[in-house]
């Protein structure tokens, strides 16, 4: 794949031909192939993971930011 890339005016292109050449198909080739570039590419993957960790974090927060409001609001009510 990695030598043929450069052969195709895109990554599809060479999936969809290389593919049947070894018996599956251009999205089964596709899916191999991005899992090799994210070993080759470690901190890219990490760089993934930690984006979406951190936007979990975010609305984590925004919620407990919401549940302090209400409480505060009760204790004001109920002083």
């Amino acid at each position: 794949m990695i030598e043929s890339e450069k052969d195709y005016p895109s990554n599809w292109g060479a999936l969809s031909l290389i593919a049947p050449k070894i018996g599956c198909t251009p999205e089964t080739l596709r899916v191999w192939y991005q899992k090799y570039l994210d070993q080759q590419n470690p901190i890219k993957v990490q760089q993934f993971s930690d984006q979406e960790r951190i936007k979990q974090l975010e609305r984590e927060n925004k919620e407990l930011q919401r549940a302090n409001e209400i409480l505060r609001k009760a204790a004001d009510f109920f002083a």
